[in-house]
């Protein structure tokens, strides 16, 4: 190889793919020789940790610049997959099909949201951001809006909807780690914890972005392995995203049948689990609720710091435009896939005619079922004989959403090999999304409290070792709160994303588009809409009536109305901004040009 790393990329990654590839024949090789499944799953889940931990290490820094935002230098094609591993949460990988297995069509919102989010940071956000030339959101809100306590409230903001999200991403990496190691959850999220911190603690954002990189590869090839190899034997062709309607019709003559529809949820470990929620596709309240989750998603990811910090890393406007374009490209290949692949999962559950059947069959023999054992130990499945018939009826048998994916290869039968991939694909989707929410969250406090706020002297040293003791201080308590599973991962998700938008959303869309938004609109937006939303999510969460069906998924819908109107109110009725953040303001929204603020401004 001749030049630099950056010159070199192509090869890197592309060494680094046919290595991963010779690994999984490998593995594939030692199955067939007797290893066993288990110790299979150890291997590709060590292998993929250590890999991401080597990248951390060659990444590692003491330059402010390189942990902050990669040194600027990331080129848009790499910085698209870095930002779809980054979207590629626990949530997207691990719980997006399980919702969509057992919540139909309206789970397909957090697909039409979270990819239409992308179209609003494109168009509104991340080009202008780029060009302002800031780290950190709460640093472009402190900048545009000026004084400590803007900045402040956008950091307390970020922290509420980063910590929430990461929660999520930590229960995911736990799923995983509880699976392949066969110890309780509670446990497996400090393993999968160590796993986060080990690629973020020493390299800061471009250690994160290399390894994202090398995520993003990893997961896309475990998300498509299963559900191609599926399709073929169930005879859907090799590429099943547009043949599974027969699927979709056979599904839907077998529901009637199996008593699908009759029950809304099921009590099990001490959750509320959903096993079934069938609005019909012409209910009006089901579009409502449909559209509000989807705003509300969309608007959430324009809102999200550790996205739209990842456009801070490339080196120029121009290339943070092409880097959204090759982001929806990499998002896309795994959301187009996960509509199919839960409808295959299902029907391999529930078609008599197909040998992985469980509804309808002796309920000793599905509880001799390898899989369903295993995944009963850990606590995430239970199969029970309440009306003592001995056979497993639709109602007898509970499985949380967040394994739907992770189990589907050892639900039809794959090789071990399959399973461990899936398993390595998962914790890379959780370990990249919590690598870049723990940087969100640490960077803020460390560079936009501590650094901006506190004391505005301290030495780079200082500075990047509160970064680093913050990651690990975050990351234990995220590591507590997910072992209480408060909620699922789709709906710590969900919460994460309304935060944001209730908060944020509006101030950095005026911050870019509207000179007349101040510095008293923008903390009466913040503050009112981050404070309407939050209650009306405890008001819902404590037992009240959703108004207008407008439930903790979607309490967004709440707080950004609120926020949109105290700021476009509180703006007119006080000062308009100075002359030279209005010419600012002017210069962030021409493309073309350097960037407004230097490195460390």
């Amino acid at each position: 190889m001749k030049g630099n790393f950056i010159d070199n990329l192509p090869k890197v990654y592309g060494l680094y793919t046919g290595g991963f590839i010779i690994f999984i024949l490998l593995m594939a090789l030692f199955e067939q020789m007797g290893m066993g499944a288990d110790l299979i799953g150890i291997l590709f889940v060590a292998f993929t940790i250590v890999i991401y931990a080597g990248i951390g290490y060659l990444s590692r820094t003491m330059q402010v610049s390189a942990y902050y935002v990669a040194g600027r230098e990331v080129p848009p094609l790499f910085n698209g997959m870095a930002t779809a591993a980054d979207w590629m949460s626990g949530a997207s990988f691990v719980a997006l099909a399980g919702g969509i297995y057992f919540g139909g069509h309206g789970y397909l919102a957090f697909v039409v949201g979270w990819t239409g989010g992308y179209v609003l940071v494109n168009s509104l956000m991340a080009p202008y951001l780029r060009k302002f030339g800031c780290y950190t959101v709460p640093d472009f809100i402190g900048t545009r809006y000026g004084g400590n306590l803007a900045r402040f409230i956008a950091v307390v903001i970020l922290v509420v909807a980063s910590f929430t999200y990461v929660t999520a991403q930590i229960n995911a990496s736990g799923t995983i780690a509880a699976r392949a190691l066969q110890i309780d959850f509670a446990y497996g999220v400090w393993f999968g914890l160590l796993g986060i911190l080990l690629c973020s603690m020493l390299g800061g954002m471009r250690a994160v972005t290399w390894t994202q990189v090398a995520q993003y590869i990893v997961l896309i090839i475990a998300y498509l392995a299963p559900v191609i190899w599926m399709s073929n034997v169930q005879g859907f062709g090799i590429i099943p995203h547009f043949s599974y309607g027969d699927a979709v019709q056979r599904i839907g003559e077998l529901e009637p049948m199996l008593g699908v529809g009759e029950a809304a949820t099921e009590s099990f470990s001490g959750r509320r689990v959903l096993t079934t929620l069938h609005n019909a596709p012409g209910d009006a309240m089901a579009g409502w609720k449909f559209v509000t989750l989807a705003f509300c998603m969309m608007a959430g990811t324009a809102s999200l710091p550790h996205i739209l910090m990842r456009y801070f890393t490339t080196p120029s406007v121009r290339a943070a435009r092409v880097s959204v374009a090759w982001s929806l490209f990499f998002i896309f290949l795994l959301y187009f896939t996960a509509p199919a692949l839960a409808t295959l999962t299902k029907l391999q559950l529930l078609d008599p005619e197909l040998a992985t059947a469980v509804i309808g069959k002796a309920i000793e023999d599905v509880q001799n079922l390898t899989w369903v054992q295993k995944w009963t130990n850990v606590g995430m499945l239970a199969v029970s004989d309440s009306n003592g018939d001995g056979i497993v009826q639709i109602n007898e048998f509970f499985m949380r959403p967040d394994i739907v994916v992770l189990a589907t290869p050892e639900i039809a039968g794959l090789p071990a090999v399959i399973s461990g991939l899936v398993a390595a694909g998962g914790l890379a989707a959780a370990m990249s999304t919590a690598d870049g929410l723990l940087l969100a969250i640490a960077n803020a406090l460390s560079h936009d409290l501590y650094y901006k706020i506190i004391d505005p002297k301290a030495d780079t040293r200082i500075r990047l070792i509160v970064a680093r003791v913050l990651l690990i201080v975050i990351g234990v308590i995220a590591a507590l709160v997910a072992s209480l599973q408060l909620t699922g991962i789709l709906g710590a998700v969900a919460w994460a994303f309304n935060f944001a938008c209730s908060g944020l959303f509006f101030p950095l869309v005026l911050g870019v588009w509207w000179k007349r938004a101040n510095r008293p609109g923008a903390i009466a937006g913040m503050v009112l809409g981050f404070l309407t939303g939050s209650l009306y999510l405890w008001y819902v969460r404590t037992g009240g009536t959703p108004i207008l069906g407008i439930d903790h998924l979607r309490f967004g819908m709440i707080g950004m109305p609120v926020s949109l109107i105290a700021m476009i109110v509180v703006s007119l009725a006080t000062e308009e901004p100075d002359e030279e953040t209005q010419r600012m303001v002017d210069a962030t929204r021409n493309p073309s040009g350097r960037a407004i603020l230097s490195a460390e401004h």
